[in-house]
């Protein structure tokens, strides 16, 4: 299976280990991985700040870069939502929207469509408490809401179930907001960072030793809540646990 590798622009800034993660979780699983090389940002931040004019010159290159793959796939929520669902500065052309048919984040790629359900060479004996973003939750429904009635499901923890020594804790509003959201921590920061420190008390006390999502950005803003307030819990990204990563 030939899959397009796509890494959010702050990923490659920022985590760039996550996208690493990714690529060799993917090729472990017998997919075959190409790395677009003139792939940019997808235009999320510009669109989300009400720019969207602004954002169609990324969407091109976006586009431009990943037409022809019959899967792309990236280890972001909130990217993967917007150019599945948002992806409309540039003309709806039958290649564009092939390319926004196609991409899929990791984890529903993964549960989905590999439908892999076992991980032999991973093991992390932690306990762990399960971040899924908004994005994850009410975009792209990778997990059960607590607002909408019906049969508790989550499609990263069936993943992470399949990592030896893992161990879960609940916290006590698992699918609230951590307050990142982007542009929304810059222009609300102290609505913001009160979100992200409550997420990170909730984690904690709890018992969890890592903190674990599908969505980077928002361990970003939680791993920076954390440091300030010097509370023992680190951080990791799903992929670099599904790869084999112990800590």
């Amino acid at each position: 299976m030939k899959v397009a590798l796509f890494v959010p622009c702050f990923i490659d800034a920022f985590y760039p280990e996550v996208g690493i993660a990714t690529l060799e979780l993917l090729e472990r699983l017998g997919c075959e991985v190409d790395y677009p090389l003139d792939q940019t940002c997808c235009g999320q931040p510009m669109a989300n700040s009400g720019a969207q004019t602004e954002a169609a010159g990324a969407e091109r290159v976006f586009a431009r870069a990943f037409e022809g793959y019959d899967f792309i796939v990236g280890p972001s929520a909130s990217c993967v939502s917007h150019v599945r669902d948002h992806f409309t500065a540039i003309e709806q052309t039958d290649p564009v929207r092939r390319v926004r048919t196609n991409t899929f984040e990791l984890v529903e790629f993964l549960h989905d469509v590999l439908q892999v359900r076992e991980f032999p060479w991973a093991e992390f004996p932690w306990r762990v408490g399960l971040h899924n973003s908004c994005s994850a939750l009410r975009h792209l429904h990778e997990a059960s809401i607590s607002e909408v009635a019906g049969k508790p499901f989550s499609k990263p923890l069936a993943l992470l179930q399949g990592v030896k020594g893992i161990e879960f804790v609940q916290p006590q509003r698992p699918d609230e907001c951590c307050g990142f959201g982007g542009t929304f921590a810059v222009t609300e920061e102290a609505v913001s960072v009160r979100m992200g420190q409550d997420k990170v008390i909730d984690h904690v006390s709890a018992g969890a030793q890592y903190i674990v999502s599908g969505d980077m950005s928002c361990l970003m803003h939680q791993q920076g809540c954390a440091e300030r307030m010097q509370s023992d819990v680190r951080f990791i990204h799903i992929a670099q646990v599904l790869n084999g990563a112990r800590e």
